[in-house]
């Protein structure tokens, strides 16, 4: 049985909704932004054309929605405007509602096979600039994971800054997990090794490996990150199962380049947003998952160890619509 199987099973209903209430807040100021220049963009209008069109284009576009998908979208209006002879401008938020969905790559975490059969320990190495929220994240995903009967152990293999390990320690105390280190300067490689073994050893069902956030040169990157996950293979053959980049979606643009730079470097496969609670710039989740075709896994909505949640798509969107 998947881990994350049950991470969605053991979610109750009243958990469900609050989770729901925390996504809506997180979404507020991108909402009142998103709407304003919307409401703008159709004031006088009773149908879709192409003056709309151009306006709404605007309006994404300056919503951090990124300019590559926001030609996606206005095409899909566009065929649909075309379909249907006649679309009213009531109809807009359900129409963008639809194709919104339809472009973000995300799960629906009840179907999500995630941690398979086999997969034991299930090894998630974490990428992402310094500073976006990276082991804050990781903290976050072991409580998740710890909560719902996991066996942790996470990896300090951000080896260049003395905060990085020892933030991740502190997290580790707090979560009740233990934390591989080694001195400040030893081979990222080495730890993610030794992370490995005592994984295996402990019978650990997941292991969280953290990384150095440098993208000054994505040569040295590449290496380093391709030589981390040469050595993982040594203990676990098929490792790291993911690859999770952390995007702080507060940068709205410069989120997007990070997402370049960091698919270029290594094989991403999970996206995990953080700070939407605090930003207007929300629209770059939509962005960044329909242009990298790499599905969002987890969303940061606030500062409390809880505040970490499993992305769903549909209810990504119902929550910036409502």
């Amino acid at each position: 049985m998947g881990l994350f199987s049950f991470l969605s099973r053991n979610k109750s209903a009243q958990k469900a909704e609050e989770e729901k209430v925390e996504l809506q807040k997180s979404l507020d100021k991108t909402k009142e932004s998103v709407f304003k220049k919307l409401s703008r963009a159709i004031a006088g209008k009773s149908t879709v054309d192409d003056e709309v069109l151009d306006n709404l284009e605007e309006v994404l576009v300056t919503s951090d929605v990124g300019v590559e998908t926001t030609l996606q979208i206005i095409e899909r209006l566009q065929e649909r405007v075309k379909r249907d002879k006649y679309l009213g401008t009531g109809e807009l938020n359900k129409v963008l509602r639809e194709e919104i969905t339809g472009l973000l790559v995300g799960n629906t975490p009840a179907a999500d096979p995630w941690l398979q059969e086999g997969k034991k320990p299930y090894v998630i190495m974490v990428v992402g600039v310094n500073g976006v929220g990276k082991t804050t994240t990781i903290g976050k995903l072991a409580y998740l994971f710890k909560q719902n009967g996991a066996k942790v152990v996470l990896g300090a293999a951000d080896t260049f800054r003395a905060a990085a390990v020892e933030q991740l320690q502190e997290w580790g105390r707090r979560v009740d997990v233990p934390v591989v280190a080694q001195n400040m300067g030893s081979d990222p490689a080495s730890v993610a090794f030794d992370t490995l073994k005592s994984a295996v050893a402990k019978d650990a069902d997941l292991v969280i490996i953290d990384t150095a956030g440098r993208l000054h040169n994505k040569v040295g990157l590449m290496n380093e990150l391709t030589k981390i996950k040469n050595v993982m293979k040594k203990v676990v053959p098929d490792a790291p199962h993911e690859v999770l980049l952390v995007l702080d979606a507060s940068t709205g643009q410069n989120a997007i380049e990070q997402a370049k730079q960091f698919t270029a470097a290594t094989e991403v496969n999970a996206l995990a947003l953080t700070k939407l609670d605090g930003t207007a710039k929300g629209g770059v989740a939509i962005g960044i998952s329909a242009q990298f075709k790499i599905p969002i896994k987890y969303i940061g909505v606030g500062e409390k160890l809880t505040d970490l949640q499993l992305f769903d798509k549909q209810e990504f969107v119902n929550s910036l619509f409502e």
